[in-house]
């Protein structure tokens, strides 16, 4: 059962390199063409690479506040990510200062599993500078019921 006390929770600061050849394996990983993403010493990188956050907040213990939420492994699902970014993607060479937060947990009334209880965890990517570049937003879903057999 989702924890409503973990709204506002924050994660430890981590520090994220966007790396030239992390950026190509992404980029044929999810079979972009673009040369953008290939080309020169900084390809930028495509907007989803962002999600590989997850590899660099794994290295900084507690950097990740999601577990807080305490969402069930039965009837929790990932419903949504989006970025947004406050320029173009970062480019290959760039150090992101990153920090994740739940910045809200709320219910919702469902037609079939009764009551759903959303959580939204945000990333900031900032420069070295302090700059926001982007941010991540995660929404998962807890339904009030495990899914009947069949659905």
């Amino acid at each position: 059962m989702v924890d409503k006390a973990a709204e506002g929770a924050e994660g430890i600061p981590f520090v994220m390199d966007v790396e030239r050849g992390k950026v190509h394996e992404f980029a044929r990983a999810t079979f972009s063409d673009h040369p953008k993403h290939f080309k020169g010493e900084s390809p930028v990188s495509p907007p989803t690479f962002l999600t590989t956050q997850f590899f660099w907040e794994d290295l900084v213990e507690d950097s990740n506040p999601w577990h807080k939420v305490n969402m069930s492994q039965e009837r929790g699902m990932h419903a949504e990510q989006e970025y947004k970014f406050f320029g173009p993607p970062p480019k290959a060479g760039t150090r992101l200062h990153c920090r994740s937060r739940i910045e809200k947990i709320y219910e919702k009334e469902g037609r079939r599993g009764g009551t759903l209880t959303f959580a939204v965890m945000v990333t900031e990517f900032r420069d070295p500078d302090g700059n926001l570049v982007a941010e991540a937003r995660l929404t998962g879903v807890e339904t009030a019921k495990p899914p009947e057999a069949g659905e």
